[in-house]
């Protein structure tokens, strides 16, 4: 069994929603297959880790747990950054919770990379005598924003593998042929794996940190050797925060 720090791909997502919808347990029921009948509402960001096989390559899901209340607002936002996914929750036996989730998807796309998988989620699908958001309306919803859909029950673990599973496995598609695009289209390219980047690092540097460590977190020399010129250049002032084109190339 792999030790828990080994991974090819560490993927951070994000959860959204008003309080109460039932985030923190989903987070539980995926993470550790727990369920708390009595779960507290969020004070700030909470996260927790897991692991899953896609093929056969090590995902590490960092998940953030974010407050829904308003007062916590401000401070959720700054988490976004580095997000690669989320997922939008509702639940579906609270209209308003669903009413909300327009204006937490403006957040999100506010604040958030333009890039990131987003999955609508209908919480809390074992209270069907008590729904107020029909299926429908939340599919035609997610159809009409290009985002996914799905019910889940943290109660009763109804999807909730799928949920996290399904994302996680989007997310790797598309960061493994973008670096099937970057090796084949690197002006260097020799049939080997290395592209060129080019990274304004005062603006792009938790980016270009995320690139490394998903492309080359066997190979931790190399991404030493990298992150050495970079701190160089930045302590030797060749960036300004003042000059926008600040940038420099890196064979990765």
């Amino acid at each position: 069994m792999a030790r828990e720090d080994e991974y090819d791909y560490l993927f951070k997502i994000v959860l959204i929603g008003d309080s109460g919808v039932g985030k923190s347990n989903l987070l539980s029921r995926f993470t550790r297959n727990e369920f708390n009948l009595e779960s507290r509402s969020t004070i700030g960001v909470e996260f927790a880790t897991r692991s899953i096989q896609v093929d056969k390559k090590t995902i590490k899901a960092q998940i953030w747990d974010t407050a829904g209340q308003e007062r916590y607002r401000a401070i959720t936002s700054a988490y976004y950054r580095g997000a690669v996914g989320a997922l939008l929750v509702y639940d579906i036996s609270k209209h308003n919770s669903y009413e909300n989730v327009e204006r937490w998807l403006k957040e999100l796309r506010d604040h958030a990379d333009s890039n990131i998988v987003i999955t609508l989620v209908g919480n809390k699908s074992d209270l069907r005598h008590l729904r107020s958001v029909p299926s429908d309306e939340a599919k035609a919803f997610s159809e009409k924003n290009g985002i996914s859909f799905i019910e889940t029950s943290a109660l009763d673990s109804t999807n909730v593998e799928q949920a996290f599973q399904t994302i996680l496995t989007e997310i790797y598609r598309i960061v493994s042929q973008r670096q099937v695009n970057d090796s084949t289209n690197s002006p260097n390219s020799s049939g080997g794996n290395s592209s060129i980047i080019s990274i304004d690092p005062t603006k792009h540097f938790a980016s270009f940190l995320y690139y490394l460590q998903s492309k080359y977190y066997q190979n931790r020399k190399r991404i030493f050797l990298i992150l050495l010129k970079v701190f160089f250049e930045l302590e030797t002032n060749k960036y300004s925060l003042n000059n926008p084109h600040s940038h420099s190339y890196y064979t990765v």
